[in-house]
């Protein structure tokens, strides 16, 4: 638990502004991948056609498309990005197993690329936070300006 702190401590007061930049384009393709499978939901059940959980997919799929929108707002925004990023990385973890991995680790495929581009990204973003160009960064710094006993 203290090596989390320390991460945490670390990320927070080491985040060039750049990297807000690169958190919001990662928010952007989130909530695009979420329209993509809300709009187009007969794609992501032909991906999870082939699995053996067909019980589950009605389930992923909406939650799939839910974080993904959701999360990917979140993480635009630099709202509780930590937990944002959390939700999502099961997502990535599950499309790389049990999506891109039946087709070979090694093929040449720009979705299994975006999907480890994308987990290594909210990997970092879990470790390094949100930054200075975000929600939580402008609720930390007027924490002091709010009267509790107001809320």
């Amino acid at each position: 638990m203290q090596l989390v702190k320390k991460l945490q401590t670390y990320g927070d007061t080491h985040h060039p502004k750049w990297l807000d930049i690169m958190r919001i384009a990662l928010g952007l393709i989130l909530v695009w991948k979420g329209y993509y499978y809300i709009s187009n939901t007969d794609a992501l059940n032909q991906l999870l056609l082939d699995n053996k959980f067909h019980l589950y997919n009605y389930v992923v799929i909406h939650y799939v498309a839910f974080a993904h929108l959701i999360g990917g707002i979140l993480i635009i925004l630099g709202l509780v990005t930590r937990i944002a990023v959390l939700a999502q990385i099961p997502v990535l973890l599950g499309a790389i197993i049990f999506v891109h991995a039946k087709h070979g680790l090694l093929t040449p495929d720009p979705e299994f690329l975006l999907s480890i581009i994308v987990l290594v990204l909210l990997a970092f973003f879990f470790v390094y936070g949100s930054g200075p160009w975000s929600m939580d960064a402008n609720f930390e710094k007027h924490r002091e300006n709010w009267d509790v006993e107001e809320l």
